[in-house]
Protein backbone atom coordinates (compact mmCIF):
# COMPACT_ATOMS: atom_id res chain seq x y z
CA UNK A 1 0.00 0.00 0.00
CA UNK A 2 1.28 3.68 -0.65
CA UNK A 3 1.29 6.80 1.51
CA UNK A 4 -2.16 7.78 2.62
CA UNK A 5 -2.53 11.58 2.92
CA UNK A 6 -4.53 12.64 6.21
CA UNK A 7 -5.96 15.84 3.44
CA UNK A 8 -7.50 12.24 1.68
CA UNK A 9 -8.50 11.03 4.45
CA UNK A 10 -10.42 13.89 5.57
CA UNK A 11 -11.64 14.47 1.96
CA UNK A 12 -13.30 10.94 2.02
CA UNK A 13 -14.74 11.24 5.39
CA UNK A 14 -16.55 14.35 3.92
CA UNK A 15 -18.22 12.64 0.77
CA UNK A 16 -19.41 9.78 2.96
CA UNK A 17 -21.02 12.43 5.13
CA UNK A 18 -22.66 14.90 2.73
CA UNK A 19 -23.20 11.94 0.24
CA UNK A 20 -21.77 13.69 -3.13
CA UNK A 21 -18.52 15.28 -4.10
CA UNK A 22 -20.24 17.91 -5.05
CA UNK A 23 -21.42 18.81 -1.21
CA UNK A 24 -17.81 17.75 0.14
CA UNK A 25 -16.66 20.33 -2.20
CA UNK A 26 -18.29 23.26 -1.01
CA UNK A 27 -17.91 21.93 2.88
CA UNK A 28 -14.19 21.55 2.86
CA UNK A 29 -13.70 24.60 0.25
CA UNK A 30 -12.61 22.84 -2.56
CA UNK A 31 -13.50 22.50 -5.69
CA UNK A 32 -15.23 19.47 -7.07
CA UNK A 33 -12.00 18.08 -9.68
CA UNK A 34 -9.64 18.48 -6.52
CA UNK A 35 -11.99 16.29 -4.45
CA UNK A 36 -12.02 13.53 -7.11
CA UNK A 37 -8.23 14.26 -8.01
CA UNK A 38 -7.79 13.50 -3.97
CA UNK A 39 -10.06 10.46 -3.72
CA UNK A 40 -7.94 9.09 -6.94
CA UNK A 41 -4.92 9.46 -4.97
CA UNK A 42 -6.42 7.74 -2.19
CA UNK A 43 -7.45 4.88 -4.10
CA UNK A 44 -4.17 4.40 -5.81
CA UNK A 45 -2.57 4.26 -2.55
CA UNK A 46 -4.97 1.77 -1.17
CA UNK A 47 -5.25 -0.24 -4.35
CA UNK A 48 -8.76 -0.38 -5.00
CA UNK A 49 -12.36 1.54 -5.20
CA UNK A 50 -13.43 3.63 -1.79
CA UNK A 51 -16.82 5.04 -3.46
CA UNK A 52 -18.97 3.21 -6.20
CA UNK A 53 -19.92 6.48 -8.33
CA UNK A 54 -23.56 6.08 -9.69
CA UNK A 55 -23.25 9.75 -11.40
CA UNK A 56 -25.16 12.61 -11.79
CA UNK A 57 -27.27 14.14 -8.59
CA UNK A 58 -27.22 10.02 -6.54
CA UNK A 59 -25.13 9.52 -3.64
CA UNK A 60 -22.05 7.86 -3.82
CA UNK A 61 -21.85 4.20 -1.97
CA UNK A 62 -18.96 3.16 0.14
CA UNK A 63 -17.31 0.38 -1.03
CA UNK A 64 -16.55 -2.53 1.44
CA UNK A 65 -12.95 -1.37 1.23
CA UNK A 66 -13.78 2.06 1.64
CA UNK A 67 -15.38 1.34 4.96
CA UNK A 68 -12.22 -0.51 6.79
CA UNK A 69 -10.21 2.66 4.88
CA UNK A 70 -12.73 5.04 6.65
CA UNK A 71 -12.51 3.42 9.55
CA UNK A 72 -9.10 3.54 10.34
CA UNK A 73 -9.38 6.79 8.56
CA UNK A 74 -11.39 8.83 10.93
CA UNK A 75 -9.36 7.19 13.98
CA UNK A 76 -5.76 8.63 11.94
CA UNK A 77 -8.20 11.84 12.07
CA UNK A 78 -8.88 12.00 15.53
CA UNK A 79 -5.22 11.23 16.26
CA UNK A 80 -3.86 14.27 14.52
CA UNK A 81 -6.21 16.64 15.83
CA UNK A 82 -5.02 15.53 19.23
CA UNK A 83 -1.39 16.03 17.85
CA UNK A 84 -2.22 19.38 16.41
CA UNK A 85 -3.65 20.15 19.86
CA UNK A 86 -0.69 19.03 21.85
CA UNK A 87 1.71 21.15 19.56
CA UNK A 88 -0.59 24.73 19.87
CA UNK A 89 -0.06 23.50 23.60
CA UNK A 90 3.56 23.42 23.40
CA UNK A 91 4.04 26.52 21.54
CA UNK A 92 1.70 28.25 23.90
CA UNK A 93 4.43 27.28 26.86
CA UNK A 94 3.07 28.85 30.11
CA UNK A 95 0.29 31.19 27.86
CA UNK A 96 -2.98 28.84 28.15
CA UNK A 97 -4.45 26.98 30.85
CA UNK A 98 -7.43 24.71 30.45
CA UNK A 99 -9.59 24.30 33.79
CA UNK A 100 -12.43 22.24 34.78
CA UNK A 101 -15.02 23.65 37.26
CA UNK A 102 -18.41 23.58 39.20
CA UNK A 103 -20.79 25.79 40.24
CA UNK A 104 -19.42 25.80 43.88
CA UNK A 105 -15.77 27.06 43.06
CA UNK A 106 -17.25 29.15 40.33
CA UNK A 107 -18.63 31.85 42.61
CA UNK A 108 -15.39 32.39 44.29
CA UNK A 109 -12.22 30.69 44.12
CA UNK A 110 -11.71 30.61 40.71
CA UNK A 111 -12.23 33.74 39.79
CA UNK A 112 -9.77 34.89 42.19
CA UNK A 113 -7.18 32.71 40.16
CA UNK A 114 -8.03 33.93 37.38
CA UNK A 115 -7.77 37.44 38.21
CA UNK A 116 -4.33 36.81 39.92
CA UNK A 117 -3.29 34.85 36.74
CA UNK A 118 -4.52 37.40 34.31
CA UNK A 119 -2.56 40.22 36.60
CA UNK A 120 0.29 38.37 36.55
CA UNK A 121 0.28 37.17 33.07
CA UNK A 122 -1.38 39.31 31.23
CA UNK A 123 -2.68 38.06 28.17
CA UNK A 124 -2.60 34.21 29.26
CA UNK A 125 -5.11 31.88 27.85
CA UNK A 126 -7.17 30.50 30.24
CA UNK A 127 -9.79 28.13 28.96
CA UNK A 128 -13.31 27.35 31.47
CA UNK A 129 -14.71 23.95 31.54
CA UNK A 130 -17.97 22.96 33.02
CA UNK A 131 -17.29 19.15 34.26
CA UNK A 132 -20.17 16.68 34.65
CA UNK A 133 -20.83 16.22 38.48
CA UNK A 134 -22.20 12.58 38.08
CA UNK A 135 -18.38 11.36 36.11
CA UNK A 136 -15.86 13.94 36.26
CA UNK A 137 -13.52 13.57 34.37
CA UNK A 138 -9.79 15.32 34.01
CA UNK A 139 -9.17 13.91 30.66
CA UNK A 140 -6.73 16.92 29.03
CA UNK A 141 -7.22 19.55 31.41
CA UNK A 142 -4.45 21.20 33.66
CA UNK A 143 -6.63 21.48 36.27
CA UNK A 144 -9.74 20.33 37.36
CA UNK A 145 -11.98 21.43 40.47
CA UNK A 146 -14.08 19.06 42.02
CA UNK A 147 -15.81 18.18 45.58
CA UNK A 148 -14.33 14.99 46.22
CA UNK A 149 -11.68 12.50 44.87
CA UNK A 150 -11.76 11.52 41.41
CA UNK A 151 -10.25 8.11 39.90
CA UNK A 152 -7.70 7.32 37.52
CA UNK A 153 -3.57 8.88 37.04
CA UNK A 154 -4.39 12.37 39.11
CA UNK A 155 -2.33 14.62 41.55
CA UNK A 156 -4.14 16.48 44.28
CA UNK A 157 -4.53 18.99 46.98
CA UNK A 158 -7.54 19.41 49.52
CA UNK A 159 -8.50 22.95 49.49
CA UNK A 160 -11.28 23.47 51.96
CA UNK A 161 -14.48 21.45 53.70
CA UNK A 162 -17.04 23.53 53.05
CA UNK A 163 -20.02 23.21 55.79
CA UNK A 164 -23.75 23.57 54.43
CA UNK A 165 -25.63 26.27 56.70
CA UNK A 166 -29.83 26.16 57.13
CA UNK A 167 -31.28 29.50 55.33
CA UNK A 168 -34.45 30.31 57.12
CA UNK A 169 -37.03 33.36 57.54
CA UNK A 170 -36.62 35.39 60.86
CA UNK A 171 -37.71 33.24 63.71
CA UNK A 172 -38.49 30.47 62.30
CA UNK A 173 -35.59 28.85 64.43
CA UNK A 174 -34.23 30.03 67.56
CA UNK A 175 -30.86 32.21 67.37
CA UNK A 176 -27.96 30.23 67.03
CA UNK A 177 -27.24 26.53 65.51
CA UNK A 178 -30.01 24.27 64.51
CA UNK A 179 -30.03 20.14 65.44
CA UNK A 180 -30.61 18.61 62.20
CA UNK A 181 -33.52 16.27 63.52
CA UNK A 182 -35.79 19.84 63.87
CA UNK A 183 -34.99 19.61 59.95
CA UNK A 184 -37.61 16.40 59.57
CA UNK A 185 -40.64 17.21 58.11
CA UNK A 186 -39.92 21.13 57.76
CA UNK A 187 -40.68 23.11 54.53
CA UNK A 188 -37.69 23.14 52.74
CA UNK A 189 -37.05 24.94 48.91
CA UNK A 190 -34.19 22.67 47.30
CA UNK A 191 -32.30 22.24 43.68
CA UNK A 192 -33.79 19.88 41.65
CA UNK A 193 -32.84 16.23 42.08
CA UNK A 194 -29.21 16.84 40.81
CA UNK A 195 -26.06 14.78 42.27
CA UNK A 196 -24.98 17.53 44.80
CA UNK A 197 -28.28 17.37 45.78
CA UNK A 198 -29.06 14.14 45.92
CA UNK A 199 -25.77 13.80 48.50
CA UNK A 200 -27.00 16.32 50.54
CA UNK A 201 -30.98 14.93 51.20
CA UNK A 202 -28.77 11.59 52.21
CA UNK A 203 -26.62 13.29 54.42
CA UNK A 204 -29.68 15.08 56.12
CA UNK A 205 -31.84 11.79 55.95
CA UNK A 206 -28.30 10.07 57.70
CA UNK A 207 -28.81 12.13 60.68
CA UNK A 208 -32.56 11.81 60.99
CA UNK A 209 -34.02 15.06 58.90
CA UNK A 210 -35.86 13.84 55.86
CA UNK A 211 -37.67 17.70 55.03
CA UNK A 212 -40.81 18.38 53.02
CA UNK A 213 -39.54 19.64 49.87
CA UNK A 214 -42.56 22.19 48.81
CA UNK A 215 -40.39 23.63 45.47
CA UNK A 216 -37.19 22.72 43.59
CA UNK A 217 -35.54 25.20 41.32
CA UNK A 218 -31.81 25.84 40.23
CA UNK A 219 -29.79 29.02 41.31
CA UNK A 220 -28.91 29.72 44.67
CA UNK A 221 -30.77 33.04 44.47
CA UNK A 222 -33.92 31.67 43.40
CA UNK A 223 -33.98 29.40 46.25
CA UNK A 224 -32.99 32.04 48.41
CA UNK A 225 -36.09 34.34 47.06
CA UNK A 226 -38.98 31.42 47.85
CA UNK A 227 -36.93 31.48 51.18
CA UNK A 228 -37.32 35.37 51.51
CA UNK A 229 -41.16 35.06 50.28
CA UNK A 230 -41.36 32.40 53.11
CA UNK A 231 -42.54 28.97 51.97
CA UNK A 232 -39.78 26.98 53.84
CA UNK A 233 -35.87 27.34 54.03
CA UNK A 234 -33.19 25.69 52.51
CA UNK A 235 -30.00 24.07 53.55
CA UNK A 236 -26.76 25.21 51.10
CA UNK A 237 -23.08 25.39 50.91
CA UNK A 238 -21.57 28.29 52.47
CA UNK A 239 -19.47 29.78 49.03
CA UNK A 240 -23.04 29.99 47.50
CA UNK A 241 -23.97 31.78 50.56
CA UNK A 242 -21.17 33.89 50.83
CA UNK A 243 -21.46 34.86 47.32
CA UNK A 244 -24.93 36.43 47.89
CA UNK A 245 -24.09 37.99 51.06
CA UNK A 246 -26.96 36.83 52.64
CA UNK A 247 -25.74 37.86 55.80
CA UNK A 248 -26.38 41.77 55.71
CA UNK A 249 -30.12 40.39 54.69
CA UNK A 250 -32.84 41.43 57.59
CA UNK A 251 -35.23 39.20 56.17
CA UNK A 252 -32.83 35.63 56.63
CA UNK A 253 -31.89 34.26 59.10
CA UNK A 254 -28.09 31.83 59.09
CA UNK A 255 -28.03 29.01 61.75
CA UNK A 256 -25.32 26.29 61.67
CA UNK A 257 -26.21 22.82 61.49
CA UNK A 258 -25.86 20.19 64.66
CA UNK A 259 -24.27 17.91 62.77
CA UNK A 260 -23.22 19.69 60.42
CA UNK A 261 -23.38 18.38 56.59
CA UNK A 262 -19.98 19.36 54.65
CA UNK A 263 -17.93 18.54 51.38
CA UNK A 264 -14.66 19.05 50.86
CA UNK A 265 -12.89 20.77 47.71
CA UNK A 266 -10.64 19.26 46.14
CA UNK A 267 -8.27 20.73 43.03
CA UNK A 268 -6.97 17.70 40.87
CA UNK A 269 -4.28 17.64 37.62
CA UNK A 270 -2.92 14.92 35.97
CA UNK A 271 -0.07 12.91 37.38
CA UNK A 272 2.22 11.66 34.04
CA UNK A 273 1.93 15.62 32.68
CA UNK A 274 4.67 18.07 33.38
CA UNK A 275 2.86 20.70 35.36
CA UNK A 276 3.22 23.88 33.41
CA UNK A 277 4.56 26.95 34.98
CA UNK A 278 1.20 28.37 34.66
CA UNK A 279 -0.63 25.28 36.17
CA UNK A 280 2.02 25.57 39.54
CA UNK A 281 0.71 29.15 39.92
CA UNK A 282 -2.87 28.35 39.48
CA UNK A 283 -2.44 25.50 42.08
CA UNK A 284 -0.55 28.01 44.93
CA UNK A 285 -3.47 30.76 43.79
CA UNK A 286 -6.48 28.30 45.08
CA UNK A 287 -4.18 27.26 47.44
CA UNK A 288 -4.23 30.67 49.29
CA UNK A 289 -7.64 31.48 48.05
CA UNK A 290 -9.06 28.58 50.19
CA UNK A 291 -7.22 29.71 52.71
CA UNK A 292 -8.73 33.20 53.29
CA UNK A 293 -12.46 31.68 52.99
CA UNK A 294 -11.67 28.92 55.17
CA UNK A 295 -10.56 32.00 57.94
CA UNK A 296 -13.61 33.77 57.11
CA UNK A 297 -15.40 30.44 57.44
Amino acid sequence: MGDVELRHLRTMAAIAEEGTFGRAATRLGYTQSSVSQQIAALEKAVGGAVFDRPGGPRPVRITPLGEVVLAHGRDLLTKAAALADAVDRFRAGSGRIDIGTFQGVTNLILPAVVRRLLDEHPGCDIRLFEVAPEEPQIGDLDLLFYDGRIEGDVEHVELLDEPYLLVAGIGAYPDGPVGVELLDGAPMVAWPPTFHQRWLERALAGDGARPRIVFRTTGHEAILSMVRAGIGSAVLPWLALHGADVWSDDRLSIHQLQPSPARTLYLHWPAHRTRSPLAARAIDIAVEAADELADKM
